[in-house]
């Protein structure tokens, strides 16, 4: 009896985590909701990736390997953070704009976003904290400078993390650095990723747990 009692207050003791991020945090059967596209895939297609199973991901390895527990991975492949996607699309169903608030009641969340603005040429917009219009939230400043003003706010006593890609654009680049600066949350800046097709191998896979990890327990 005190034995379960012992497991059961440690389960409930350990940290949650929530990820909200793109494909490279996808994996078919783990994301929520299920509707969401992916690039990772149950069955491999090994002329995309040699990624085959769940822990194989960086999410998976990160909250494993730290004895956390997965409170909510909603990514969605192809999402930019802003309203503008590929081609100049209208992408308010899937941004991290619109997903924001879908993560449960984590204890930490870690965003891993800005590569498909800066891939797809999403416009960057000006600087802007405050008073956002719609037509403001299709460019990436003032939609990043939004998501993590409300997510400060919604997810109140919640440790957030906004993760960096490697080699996106200068503009994504700085911007983020500085929109994270003025609102005080920690950024990841993620180097030497192994890629294939430009999404992590296993290899790459095990960098950026490796770097999220370092960065949070230091």
């Amino acid at each position: 009896m005190l034995l379960s009692l012992t497991l059961a207050t440690f389960a409930q003791s350990r940290k949650s985590v929530a990820i909200l991020g793109d494909s490279y945090s996808t994996f078919e059967g783990y994301n929520r909701p299920e509707d969401n596209i992916m690039w990772y895939f149950q069955k491999c297609d090994t002329t995309r990736t040699d990624v085959k199973s769940v822990d194989q991901t960086w999410w998976h390895k990160f909250v494993k390997e730290n004895g956390y527990k997965l409170e909510c991975n909603n990514s969605f492949s192809g999402a930019t953070i802003c309203n503008t996607g590929y081609r100049k699309e209208d992408y308010s169903d899937r941004s991290f704009v619109t997903r924001m608030k879908n993560l449960g009641s984590p204890d930490m969340i870690l965003i891993f976003g800005g590569t498909n603005d800066s891939w797809a040429k999403s416009p960057v917009g000006e600087y802007k904290y405050e008073n956002w219009t719609d037509k403001d939230l299709y460019s990436f400043r003032p939609a990043m400078a939004y998501m993590l003003k409300t997510m400060k706010e919604y997810y109140p006593n919640t440790e957030i993390y906004f993760m960096l890609n490697a080699n996106l654009s200068d503009q994504i680049d700085e911007s983020a650095k500085q929109i994270c600066k003025h609102y005080d949350i920690p950024l990841i800046e993620l180097v030497d990723i192994d890629c294939k097709r430009s999404h992590p191998t296993v290899k790459g896979m095990e960098s950026i747990a490796r770097q999220v990890t370092g960065f949070i327990r230091k």
